[in-house]
């Protein structure tokens, strides 16, 4: 077993096919082929379950995947440590927030690869409990969460501080009434991101102080989906002011602050402290200290 063995071991885990990892590696399947089954032969388990739509991985492929992710990131940060003066270059991988990516990071994002063209940028979306997983096992050099964050090994750069607000149809005038319906609805619903998103466990917190229990939870996987829906007067939800106010704007939806203290939330950039940043995640994270600090 060696580094490159395990690279292409990571490629096919990654696209869930040999011609996929063959067309991202640039070589040929039959070579693909031949290293994850000498791979195999070394670990002396099968690690792909091969089918006609691709393959998957088995439960020994699953536990090497985060090592063999890790060996790549490791011998990119011993590749970056020596060329630490150079100019930024090559992937970078980050992960967000999608209220944060949506609304936060385009202007910054579009200011680092103007300055920086020889950065190849990946941007990945999801909760923050999934993006800190996502730092922790070096699948993303840094994610933006809502803190706090306690997580060992983790280090912490404070960006900005949100205002959360209950959004919910316009015909709700304030934060008493909104609260009054939940109280006395038989089928009251909040409309919610999935299990893991901080925002989700702020709101359900907050409607559990309220004596809330029995209001029911509806799952979308986007913002413009929430709210639409909280438009179309399906329930209520908790969001950044900033993400609300165009709809608010529009007479699509009413907004209501929380009770003082209830309603803020800071945005971190976390990465591992462990780990050697290479220079585009730190030119990265410096134009990010300065946007959100002018």
């Amino acid at each position: 077993m060696n580094s490159v063995d395990l690279m292409f071991f990571a490629a096919v885990a990654e696209t869930g096919g040999i011609g996929r990892a063959a067309a991202r590696l640039n070589t040929v399947q039959s070579n693909v082929t031949a290293r994850i089954r000498a791979l195999e032969r070394a670990m002396r388990v099968p690690l792909f379950y091969r089918g006609s739509r691709g393959v998957t991985l088995t439960q020994a492929g699953e536990r090497l995947l985060p090592y063999a992710l890790q060996v790549g990131l490791l011998l990119t940060e011993a590749q970056h440590a020596v060329l630490a003066e150079g100019e930024p270059r090559g992937p970078l991988r980050i992960g967000a927030m999608e209220t944060t990516a949506a609304l936060r990071l385009p202007g910054p994002l579009a200011a680092f690869a103007n300055r920086h063209p020889e950065v190849d940028i990946a941007l990945e979306t999801g909760p923050t409990e999934w993006l800190i997983g996502r730092v922790l096992d070096r699948s993303l050099e840094g994610a933006f969460v809502a803190g706090p964050v306690a997580q060992a090994g983790l280090v912490a750069l404070p960006v900005l501080t949100e205002e959360l607000i209950l959004a919910a149809h316009p015909a709700i005038a304030s934060l008493e009434a909104l609260l009054d319906g939940l109280s006395r609805a038989r089928e009251a619903k909040v409309l919610v991101f999935r299990a893991g998103c901080s925002y989700r466990r702020r709101l359900e917190d907050f409607l559990a102080r309220q004596g809330l229990v029995h209001v029911r939870r509806m799952e979308f996987g986007t913002l413009d989906g929430i709210i639409g829906c909280v438009a179309a007067v399906m329930g209520v939800t908790l969001l950044p002011r900033i993400v609300a106010e165009p709809a608010r704007s529009a007479g699509r939806l009413s907004v209501h602050a929380l009770p003082e203290g209830a309603g803020h939330v800071q945005t971190l950039l976390v990465h591992r402290g462990d780990s050697v940043p290479t220079v585009a995640f730190a030119c990265f994270a410096e134009q990010i200290r300065t946007a959100f600090s002018a």
